[in-house]
């Protein structure tokens, strides 16, 4: 596709982006179109509106009168069963649809490709993409549904996860089940609200963050893909949690009863500081602090007399979402809240040098899925979890939600299945389980599932153990 170079320049200019074609002259023809097609994605009203609010001018922070613990299904509430019993019919009536954030690079991991890809399993090499998908697999089998999923990611990944799926035979599901779409991107700018070029011929740019879903699922097809299938429920995930319930019925299943827009889960922060954001009411609405905004709100920070954290309901990024809302928010995108971050970001002067910036140099603006829940019309729908067998981010390779932190929430997880089974686990005097240990979501999803196929295997633990989608113990040389 040829692009108009006369109209570009002159919403360049317009916008005070003349500078963009300092290098118009040197560059060879795929070069330029390779500008030129960068400036065509950019939205410059919005560009110019954030930069007006964000750069130009330091904003005022939200300062609200009263903020309030979210109310929470806690984990043994008297609806549960029913709860469960409702997101199991909505899965066989084939109401739901999986949606995953996966616009990730494995950078922070050590790893050279989509994140998604990384082997997070210390066994098998089973990656994040591999678990997500055998869950739904063995879903669709016990449901007799079909789960589409919607997978999203970035202009920088896009290639080599579509790649990926198709060398792994989409994990033995239908290609016709798995769609992926792209976010956008955003031009980052400097502290004089001027883009940034990556190179002579590119913008410097950053995908709209996880919020940005809400445009790409109606931009790109899904709702209507998902109106034709009947779906009307998302179950909304990011790719970096092994551990995730990919279609939880029990979420589903409140987020049906309450006829909810948008419902989340919860998990008790362990520290007052914890790095995730809190769900709580603000001056009746529905809000997520971010973490690093805790010092804004000390009352955020308080405890109860035990020492526990009285705002406690930390953000997984785990939600169901209604169809028909995110159509809402997306027809009222205007109102939808952008955030911005001062970050490091490489950029070529005016002689075309790259420089690698030491400290921060330029503004990042991004959306966040979870303002949407500002927007609900109904009583929070917040749901609390457990940990292990839920959440298990994985931002890097050792410390907290890292890889190492992840693979030793696999031995605990299923560690307690083995152990029910009557099966001996290796453990220290702490406690920990001294072998790696995996099972596949395949053999089982459940530990009710486990248990009742484990009641004639004749297992031993003496070393890594791992199970394969049968229930065969994978001999790893």
């Amino acid at each position: 596709m040829l692009y108009d170079e006369k109209s570009l320049r002159d919403t360049a200019t317009t916008y005070g982006q003349a500078h963009l074609f300092r290098f118009w002259e040197m560059l060879n023809e795929a070069g330029r179109q390779e500008l030129l097609s960068n400036l065509a994605q950019v939205d410059f009203p919005l560009m110019q509106r954030l930069i007006d609010t964000w750069v130009e001018n330091e904003p005022s922070l939200e300062r609200f009168k009263q903020i309030d613990p979210v109310p929470v299904i806690n984990l043994d509430a008297p609806d549960g069963d029913a709860a469960w019993q409702a997101g199991e019919e909505a899965l066989r009536a084939g109401k739901v649809g999986i949606f995953l954030v996966a616009g990730g690079q494995g950078t922070r991991l050590g790893y050279a490709g989509p994140k998604g890809t990384y082997p997070v399993a210390p066994i098998t090499g089973r990656s994040f993409f591999q678990y997500h998908a055998d869950k739904i697999y063995r879903l669709q089998e016990c449901y007799q549904c079909v789960l589409p999923w919607y997978i999203m990611v970035s202009e920088t990944n896009e290639e080599a996860t579509k790649h990926y799926f198709e060398e792994n035979n989409y994990f033995d599901l239908s290609p016709d089940n798995i769609i992926f779409l792209k976010q956008r991107m955003m031009p980052c700018v400097d502290t004089n609200g001027k883009f940034l070029l990556q190179s002579p011929s590119a913008l410097a740019m950053n995908p709209n963050g996880h919020g940005g879903c809400i445009p790409a699922m109606v931009e790109n097809g899904v709702l209507d893909d998902a109106r034709k299938r009947g779906v009307e429920y998302l179950s909304y995930f990011q790719v970096d949690n092994w551990a995730i319930k990919v279609a939880d019925p029990r979420l589903i299943g409140y987020h049906v009863l309450h006829q909810a827009q948008m419902s989340s889960k919860n998990h008790r922060k362990n520290t007052p500081r914890e790095a995730v954001g809190v769900h709580c009411i603000c001056d009746g609405e529905y809000r997520v602090i971010e973490y690093s905004e805790l010092d804004i709100y000390p009352q955020l920070l308080e405890t109860d007399a035990a020492g526990h954290v009285k705002y406690y309901a930390g953000n997984p990024a785990i939600h169901v979402i209604s169809v028909d809302f995110v159509q809402d928010i997306y027809d009222h995108f205007d109102k939808f809240p952008w955030h911005r971050a001062f970050k490091k970001i490489p950029y070529v002067d005016e002689s075309g040098k790259l420089i690698r910036p030491e400290t921060p140099n330029g503004y990042k603006f991004e959306t966040f899925v979870f303002d949407a829940l500002r927007f609900i019309q109904h009583e929070p729908v917040a749901v609390e979890i457990e940990r292990d067998g839920e959440y298990t981010p994985t931002k890097q390779f050792e410390g907290d939600n890292s890889v190492m932190a992840a693979r030793k929430s696999m031995n605990r997880f299923w560690a307690k299945w083995l152990e029910k089974s009557g099966v001996a686990v290796p453990r220290d005097e702490a406690g920990e389980c001294m072998v790696n240990l995996e099972i596949s979501p395949r053999f089982a999803l459940t530990e009710g599932e486990f248990l009742a196929k484990s009641e004639d295997k004749n297992w031993k633990v003496d070393g890594d153990f791992a199970l394969d989608n049968t229930g065969n113990i994978i001999i790893v040389s």
